[in-house]
């Protein structure tokens, strides 16, 4: 099986805006999606919507309920470890379908 990797980075808005705009193209051609999001972990209305497609797109959010201003806390980098931790299970379980 052949997958793709998208990564969006950076500050301001519009990264969820255009990971969920591909996921939803690619749930509508049929494939299966897994987005990981770091440093988020509210819920928020592009979530409820996504709520019909959850047999295609699976959203795992890696954050605490807050915004982070400055430095990182130990616990804002311990989700986000244990994400990448999951998002790597994820990748890998793929790969080894294929």
């Amino acid at each position: 099986m052949k997958g793709y990797v998208q990564v969006y980075t950076g500050n301001g808005k519009g990264k969820t805006t255009a990971a969920l705009g591909l996921a939803l193209r690619a749930a509508g051609a049929g494939l299966n999606v897994y987005v990981a999001q770091f440093v988020k972990g509210m819920a928020y209305s592009e979530l409820e919507a996504l709520r019909a497609l959850q047999d295609r797109i699976t959203v795992r959010q890696f954050g605490r309920r807050c915004f982070i201003r400055g430095a990182p806390e130990p616990a804002d980098v311990d989700a986000a470890r244990q994400g990448l931790d999951e998002t790597r299970r994820a990748l890998a379980s793929v790969a080894t379908r294929s």
